[in-house]
């Protein structure tokens, strides 16, 4: 692909330069590309980067933008290609800079409870080798084969929020190459700074628009005893989500509750091609709970059922060992089981718990107006919701299904809410965002923009 005018070039002089850089084993030209030309987005553009470029230490990185800025070749970073929002295609052409490379656990400090990482940690990696120490990283975003980089770029966040919240609640410091090539730190491994503005936390969730990420500080923590999950089936979502509040005000603090309804269950059961107890039922909380022995276990999910029961749950199931982990994979499948029924799209927004139940009223009934099925399934604890609407098979049918996103991000911006809770903006949600953020803001964000990336090379095309 041809960059617009005001970029430069991937001449083959520069693809010398890269291989003099990284190797020219690490240098792809060819069909390999296409691999780097889409990540996981449904429906999302497909666009082959001119090259593709795989270092393997902060120098080479470092050395890689120098170039590129001198060029002014547009940069697209890249960690597995995991991302729902188009985040990592390259969509102007130039540079994809996969960090895969970079997998290297690089230290484990069990006294402070901090993990150095590369950006091409894959998370399920990181799990193992954190527990072989006997400590924790309890964030799950939902795909192990993710990369930390990723992770930390788009604040990713998963079924384990309500405990434990996002990816930048356990980001201590970052190691960045900036566009020029200079390499600076933020952070570290303490727990406490009022030392100045906080760059980490600006960087992280910035989808590589500032800065290229080239090693992470995590924080950790002990791990629990053991993780059950408690089913309860409702009778309508609103009595299930209705229940929320009354669990929290108790006291008791889960890893995440979820909600699922009919529809998505059986779309679930049918894809997987084994039922889940329970599922008939219009509605139901799957509550992810962690203590540290037995008996603490027994207390929490009896108080839990004794709360759902006096709000309107009909039953309540308490899963351990296999069948907590079948649970877990049945949520995880949702939206698997949803893109095989259809020609699937993904809307992920975030609104106060409180309105759920109102915004899944709304949208089903804006999606019916509009003729499009609708599937919905979400973090009832933290007021995330993912809904996916199948593309109708008609020739207006993506028209319909634009309106129908900005009618989904107006309403949930009207109840508090915001366009993305996890996903981030990428490609997907960028022609949103004046929805969700006035234009004081975004001319704000413009600036900050500006001054990490003169040049405009660094991930161009998303976000704004």
């Amino acid at each position: 692909m041809s960059a617009p005018a005001q970029y430069g070039t991937v001449t083959p002089e520069v693809v010398r330069s890269l291989v003099d850089i990284v190797g020219e084993a690490n240098v792809l030209t060819g069909e390999a590309r296409t691999d780097y030309s889409h990540d996981e987005a449904p429906n999302s553009a497909r666009v082959l980067p001119d090259v593709v470029v795989k270092p393997a230490d902060t120098a080479s990185v470092a050395a890689i933008m120098r170039l590129a800025d001198e060029r002014r070749i547009p940069v697209t970073p890249r960690g597995a290609g995991t991302g729902l929002s188009g985040g990592a295609v390259a969509m102007l052409g130039g540079l994809v800079l996969s960090l895969e490379r970079m997998n290297r656990v690089v230290e484990i400090d069990a006294a402070n409870f901090v993990a150095t990482v590369e950006p091409g940690v894959v998370l399920g990696d990181l799990h193992k080798a954190v527990e072989a120490q006997g400590l924790y990283y309890p964030l799950y975003p939902g795909e192990l084969s993710a990369t930390i980089g990723g992770n930390v770029a788009t604040n990713a966040g998963g079924m384990r929020a309500v405990r434990y919240g996002v990816t930048r609640n356990f980001v201590l410091g970052l190691e960045v190459v900036l566009p020029g090539g200079q390499v600076i730190e933020t952070g570290g491994k303490y727990f406490k700074c009022s030392t100045g503005y906080d760059l980490t936390q600006l960087i992280a969730g910035s989808e590589g628009t500032l800065a290229v990420i080239t090693k992470i500080l995590l924080r950790l923590i002990a791990p629990p005893g053991r993780r059950d999950i408690v089913l309860v089936p409702f009778d309508s979502l609103q009595r299930a989500i209705d229940v929320v509040p009354h669990i929290l005000k108790k006291g008791i603090l889960p890893v995440g509750i979820e909600f699922i309804d009919k529809e998505v269950a059986g779309l679930v059961a049918r894809f997987r091609g084994k039922e889940i107890p329970l599922r008939d039922y219009e509605a139901f909380l799957m509550i992810i709970i962690e203590a540290d022995s037995d008996e603490a276990m027994q207390a929490q999910a009896t108080r839990l059922g004794d709360i759902c029961l006096e709000h309107g749950a009909l039953d309540v199931l308490v899963a351990a060992g296999d069948r907590a982990r079948d649970m877990t994979d049945f949520r995880e499948k949702a939206w698997p089981a949803i893109a095989h029924a259809g020609n699937a799209e993904l809307i992920d927004v975030v609104v106060p718990r409180s309105r759920i139940a109102d915004l899944v009223q709304q949208v089903m009934e804006a999606s019916r107006q509009r003729g499009i099925t609708m599937y919905t399934v979400g973090h009832a604890g933290d007021g995330n919701i993912h809904f996916a609407p199948l593309v109708p098979d008609a020739p207006d049918g993506k028209d319909r299904m634009k309106d129908l996103f900005r009618e989904v991000y107006r309403l949930g911006v009207a109840m508090g809410g915001t366009i993305s809770g996890e996903h981030g903006i990428g490609i997907a949600k960028r022609e949103y965002m004046d929805i969700a953020v006035p234009q004081a803001k975004l001319e704000l964000m413009g600036r900050l923009k500006a001054a990490f990336d003169p040049r405009n090379i660094m991930n161009p095309g998303k976000v704004f």
